[in-house]
């Protein structure tokens, strides 16, 4: 180990971090506003990585069957509810919605697909296939039992990822893709070799970061969810639907993932299941940070990248057990020094 050494691996943790703090961002979103452990984040990385991919080779991604089921089932899940409520005026937004625009997305995407058009058209309609999975899934997994407990919705979610996994196998196949750079250019800083799609990584993320905190600071649905997330009962009380508050948190965090998604896919090869352990490691991040602030979980998101490097290069074959044990610590901390509260009931 010496300087040249420590500056890789620095440069490579930040990296890294970079995509972990931004899957803690939309981790901690959604359990704030709906107490929900949103584990299948990270088939959204996988989704969108592998569509572009597919995308770039000239073939139509599995994203859009998996587009199409789910808004048909969300499409009977809502017709039914509106139908016993005789809410006769929701069903064009249903269909519209749940429906009509998955079905204009998937035929786009076949429309592109063999036409290999230009990188940034590809990212555009790679977020239209998978941003949409947001919603839909929260629709038909979450909704139903949004008050429930944190404990059952554990276990939607483990369930959730487990069949989203097995689609990525069906459509996708057990094999390795990865996409074109965004760009080829290489920079020499001292002694380091910083690839722009590395610098394209960590831009994003900060961009994307401070356009989170815009959305809310300064719009009328992100001081929703913020609301949302101090007091789910004062929220609706004060005319907030949690409906929409959960769905609009999910739209946010399978964006997030699907930008994740497409930054990482030309660094590293993707399968259908690598988006997990990715997904995973962000939600580390965001226990080290406590689980209640956005910062924090950004910062705690960067710390695992660190980790994750430094252990890389000291112990290759650990690292994963070293960044995933690294929360006992602070799991036995905060369990000795948080005062015990009792769950919200609604």
């Amino acid at each position: 180990m010496n300087s040249d050494i420590v500056l890789w691996l620095v440069q490579d943790g930040i990296t890294n971090g970079a995509i972990y703090g931004l899957l803690a961002l939309g981790l901690l979103l959604v359990f704030a506003v709906t107490r929900i452990i949103f584990i299948p984040q990270g088939e959204f990385i996988s989704y969108a990585a592998l569509s572009l991919a597919l995308l770039q080779a000239g073939k139509l991604p599995g994203t859009v069957y998996v587009l199409v089921g789910g808004g048909v089932l969300a499409t009977v899940f809502d017709t039914v509810r509106a139908l016993r409520e005789k809410a006769f005026a929701r069903l064009p937004r249903i269909f519209a919605f749940y429906l009509l625009l998955p079905l204009a997305l998937a035929t786009l995407a076949w429309w592109a697909a063999p036409r290999k058009l230009d990188l940034w058209l590809q990212v555009l309609v790679v977020l239209g296939l998978v941003v949409p999975l947001g919603p839909i899934l929260y629709r038909v997994c979450y909704q139903p039992l949004a008050n429930a407990s944190v404990l059952v919705l554990f276990i939607i979610s483990v369930a959730a990822h487990y069949v989203l996994t097995g689609l990525g196998l069906v459509f996708f196949g057990g094999d390795g893709l990865r996409s074109a750079p965004f760009s080829e250019a290489k920079f020499q800083w001292g002694v380091l070799n910083i690839t722009a799609q590395s610098l394209w990584v960590v831009l994003a993320s900060l961009v994307l970061m401070v356009a989170l905190w815009a959305f809310f600071e300064h719009s009328i649905y992100g001081k929703a969810l913020r609301a949302t997330a101090v007091n789910r009962i004062g929220a609706r009380l004060v005319g907030i639907p949690t409906d929409l508050a959960g769905s609009l948190s999910f739209l946010l965090a399978a964006f997030i993932g699907a930008v994740s998604g497409i930054l990482i896919s030309p660094i590293t090869t993707i399968y259908y299941d690598t988006g997990f352990l990715i997904g995973l490691k962000g939600f580390v991040g965001a226990i080290l940070g406590g689980m209640a602030s956005y910062p924090l979980a950004v910062l705690g998101a960067v710390g695992v990248g660190l980790l994750e490097s430094f252990s890389s290069f000291w112990a290759s074959n650990m690292k994963e057990a070293i960044v995933f044990t690294s929360i006992i610590p602070v799991l036995v901390w905060r369990s000795l020094t948080s005062h015990q509260i009792e769950e919200e009931e609604d």
